[in-house]
């Protein structure tokens, strides 16, 4: 679970809600079903219209970026390490099983190619392709959100136009014209929310998660390339760790050098 999400989400929410109850606002007076229904409706249906379906599709699976952290690369220097030490010591033939068990789909095609044998300069060029591909592909979901929150105070114009609509159609019930007017103006609130706090947000974290991910699979491929090289694990250690700037520091010696030569 990511908490900066979840921290986020809080603050924000409870920085509107609690500034309206300070102000005296009633807050039953923010729960406006209709205005919701135009909203998120007008929001995401205009965005279905944008995109192809399965960007669409994806950019709702894509939540799941949002509220999960990107996994350790200080483990993923670990795991490679690991599979530099046991190539060196067995083969590389002895990552086959390997290959066959692991869950990352990019992880795995790396090590499968590299117990095929095939050329270290192929491998890059190969691993680099998807690497771009699944870039490209990823982006599709930011787009899909920053459309959204694009759309979303414009959306919410267009409720707070048919709330004032109606109040004007019952003009003689001068009573109800004040309250009519504030449900009105609740649709331009929801609009605000939903494109500065959800839509545009979650493009932004996407953003960063795909980084994190092009980054791991960056590492994938230089630690598979030096594998296949037959360099030290321990120099293959240092590489990774290079990717990580600073913070590659402070993850320490990993390994036991083998004593083996670049």
């Amino acid at each position: 679970m990511d908490i900066a999400t979840i921290i986020g989400l809080l603050m924000a929410l409870g920085a509107i809600i609690g500034g309206a109850a300070l102000e005296g606002l009633h807050l039953n007076s923010l729960v406006q079903p209709t205005a919701a229904l135009i909203v998120l409706g007008g929001t995401f249906g205009a965005a279905f219209i944008s995109f192809p379906m399965h960007t669409a599709i994806g950019g709702f699976k894509d939540i799941k970026k949002i509220l999960t952290s990107s996994p350790k690369n200080d483990d993923l220097i670990v795991e490679m390490c690991g599979y530099a030490a046991k190539a060196r010591k067995n083969g590389i033939i002895a990552l086959e099983q390997d290959a066959q068990n692991h869950k990352d789909r990019f992880m795995k095609k790396a090590i499968s190619l590299s117990v095929d044998g095939v050329d270290p300069k192929d491998i890059r060029e190969l691993l680099e392709i998807d690497l771009g591909a699944t870039e490209e592909h990823a982006k599709m979901s930011v787009e899909f959100f920053e459309a959204a929150g694009g759309y979303a105070p414009t959306i919410g114009i267009i409720g707070a136009v048919l709330g004032l609509i109606h109040v004007m159609s019952n003009l003689s019930d001068t009573s109800k014209l004040g309250g009519g007017i504030a449900v009105a103006f609740v649709a331009t609130i929801y609009g605000l929310v939903t494109a500065n706090i959800i839509c545009l947000p979650a493009a932004t974290k996407i953003k960063h998660r795909i980084k994190d991910e092009m980054l791991r699979q960056e590492m994938i491929i230089a630690g598979i390339v030096a594998i296949q090289n037959g360099e030290n694990p321990r120099f293959i250690e240092e590489r990774l760790k290079s990717y990580l700037g600073g913070a590659g520091d402070k993850a320490g010696g990993m390994i036991e050098d083998d004593g083996g030569k670049k």
